[in-house]
């Protein structure tokens, strides 16, 4: 069975690009384009791993992740933080949520596909 990956970003250009190369690599992958649909989505599907961007509508990246991070049902799931903002404050405030992984934009797809497998499989 294919594991299911949330992606959530407010750029719907990024969003359809990502899941095709998500899709392509074999994922099945949900999409959502703000914070609160990113939280409804993981609460109802319970995806293996978010990919999430910070700067959403509704709702932050931070708030989401940290949400989903204090809840026993759905805390093990990776979230990979996946950002234009690459100040030091941005990433701090990114592990203080617990997100499992930080991913600047742009991005190289290799490195955020590995770095997915290797979240995936932990």
């Amino acid at each position: 069975m294919p594991k299911k990956i949330l992606l959530v970003d407010d750029e719907t250009g990024l969003v359809e690009l990502m899941k095709m190369r998500l899709e392509r690599e074999g994922y099945e992958v949900i999409t959502g384009y703000d914070g609160q649909e990113a939280l409804d989505k993981a609460r109802k599907e319970k995806p293996d791993l978010i990919i999430l961007d910070l700067m959403l509508p509704k709702m932050d990246g931070y708030k989401v992740c940290g949400l989903l991070k204090r809840d026993a049902r759905y805390s093990k799931i990776p979230v990979v933080m996946f950002t234009a903002r690459a100040e030091e404050e941005d990433r701090k405030a990114g592990e203080e949520a617990e997100a499992d992984a930080y991913i600047i934009k742009p991005f190289e797809p290799k490195l955020l596909l590995e770095k997915i497998k290797e979240l995936l499989e932990r």
